[in-house]
C-alpha cells in the first residue's frame, strides 16, 4: 500500500491488535545487537510477514536509529536467513517452507535434546535457580496477549538451558539457527491450546534438568520439539496450500 508521497506504508495493525514498541535503547546493549533484535522481533511478531519489503527509511522509524545501524543489523539478519536481498528490490523477509521447517525442527531435536543431557550432567545449583526462573517468567508470560514478550520470556529459558550445558560450539549451532526457531516457535504457539501443552512439557523438561535425569531430560526435550514440530509445520502446510489456491 503506498501513502500519498508514492511511498509504502509501514504495516499497520488493528486497533484491537496488541501494539508493541520497536524503539532500540541505545544505552542497553551493543546497539547492532539491539537493532537486529528489535527488527527480528517484528518480523517474529508478524509485523512484517513473508515477501514483505523491507525498507531502510520504515525501519529507522520503527527503532528509532541511524541508516547505519539498520544496514548492520539487515546484513546480520541475511546472515542468519532471516532475510533475503533481492537485485532492485532489496531485502525482504525470507519465508519457511514445510520442508524447511521440517529439517529445522530435526535439526533442533537433536540440539535441544543434548543440550539439556548436558545441562542435567553440568549444570550448577545456580544454573538450575536461574532455570526456574526464567520457566516461572515465561509460564507467567505465556497467557499474556503480548506475542514480544513471550517470545523474549521463552528465548531467556532456552539461553539459561544453554548456558547451563557448557558447550560452547552447541551454543553456537543453536545461534546460527536462532532467527527461523523464534519464527516457528510464534507458528506453533498460534494453534489453540498448544501453549498450555508446552508449558506442562517444559515444567515436565525442568524437574528432569534439576533431577539431573541426564538420559530422560534428553527425551523429554525431544518430545517437546516433535510436538511443537507437528502444529507447525501443519500451520504451515495449510497456509501454502491455501495460498496455491487463491
Amino acid at each position: 500500500m503506498l501513502n500519498n508521497n508514492g511511498k509504502k506504508k509501514m504495516p499497520v495493525l488493528s486497533k484491537d491488535a496488541p501494539q508493541y514498541n520497536f524503539k532500540v535503547t541505545k544505552t542497553a546493549a551493543p546497539l547492532r545487537h539491539s537493532v537486529t533484535e528489535s527488527i527480528r522481533n517484528s518480523i517474529a511478531a508478524g509485523i512484517y510477514k513473508a515477501g514483505d519489503r523491507l525498507t531502510e527509511r520504515d525501519l529507522c522509524e520503527m527503532t528509532g536509529v541511524s541508516r547505519t545501524a539498520v544496514r548492520e543489523a539487515l546484513r546480520q539478519l541475511e546472515s542468519e536467513g532471516m532475510i533475503h536481498v533481492l537485485p532492485h528490490r532489496g531485502p525482504i523477509v525470507a519465508g519457511v517452507t514445510p520442508e524447511q521447517a521440517e529439517g529445522i525442527y530435526q535439526v533442533r531435536m537433536e540440539l535441544e535434546g543434548l543440550a539439556s543431557e548436558l545441562f542435567a550432567q553440568r549444570a550448577t545449583p545456580a544454573d538450575h535457580k536461574a532455570l526456574r526462573k526464567a520457566f516461572k517468567k515465561m509460564k507467567d508470560s505465556s497467557t499474556s496477549t503480548d506475542s514480544i514478550a513471550r517470545l523474549k520470556a521463552k528465548n531467556d529459558f532456552y539461553d539459561c538451558l544453554i548456558s547451563g550445558a557448557y558447550n560452547e560450539a552447541l551454543g553456537q549451532t543453536l545461534s546460527m539457527l536462532n532467527s527461523r526457531i523464534m519464527v516457528l516457535r510464534a507458528t506453533s504457539l498460534q494453534a489453540p491450546g498448544r501453549t498450555v501443552q508446552s508449558m506442562e512439557e517444559l515444567s515436565e523438561l525442568v524437574e528432569l534438568l534439576v533431577a539431573r535425569k541426564d538420559a530422560e531430560a534428553r527425551k523429554a526435550a525431544i518430545k517437546h520439539v516433535s510436538n511443537a514440530a507437528k502444529v507447525a509445520i501443519g500451520i504451515l502446510r495449510a497456509q501454502f496450500e491455501e495460498a496455491a489456491a487463491e
